[in-house]
């Protein structure tokens, strides 16, 4: 599989996920029991205190996905990390619906506990951007393709991870 073809593959998932997010957060049901736990607290009610605990999700999946990747790439297994990268997806997924489902606060606090768990990416995406206008050849003549499409990739997924994470979180599901 060529990655423009995963890369597609992934652009539909991600989009089906948004459009149908309504459906998809039905498979979570209302019992379960991180979702019963995150409603009875009281500091999660508050969107700053919410907002700082999607943003610490956010950034622990990201450095634990990472880091897995990392490992991976010793075992010498042929795609194995674009799994990890699918297990992630979906990962961050289910708890962002989480949060959607456990939030009971108005929508107005939603939105600002939406952005500020999703600015870790936006915060992501500044550095992979900063990365690609500060990229220098280590010593003459070196070619920099695959390192700034590299940093391309980057930018491009974690501005596709705020947008998800905002929409996902930031906007009430209809109906029960």
């Amino acid at each position: 599989m060529s990655l423009t073809l995963f890369l597609f593959f992934v652009f539909i998932v991600v989009s089906i996920f948004l459009f149908k997010r309504d459906k998809v957060s039905f498979m979570l049901v209302e019992n379960n029991k991180l979702v019963f736990k995150l409603k009875n607290t009281s500091w999660f009610q508050n969107h700053l205190k919410s907002g700082m605990f999607l943003f610490i999700v956010n950034a622990t999946l990201f450095f634990t996905t990472c880091l897995i990747i990392y490992l991976l790439t010793y075992l010498l297994i042929p795609f194995l990390h674009l799994l990890v990268m699918i297990l992630a997806i979906f990962g961050s997924f289910f708890l962002w619906i989480t949060v959607n489902k456990a939030w009971q606060g108005t929508n107005a606090n939603r939105i600002k506990m939406s952005i500020l768990g999703s600015s870790f990416y936006i915060l992501l995406s500044i550095l992979f951007l900063y990365w690609l206008l500060n990229l220098e050849p280590s010593y003459p003549g070196e070619d920099l393709f695959m390192s700034s499409l590299g940093l391309m990739f980057g930018l491009m997924v974690s501005i596709v991870a705020f947008l998800s994470c905002l929409i996902t979180t930031g906007f009430s599901f209809k109906g029960k």
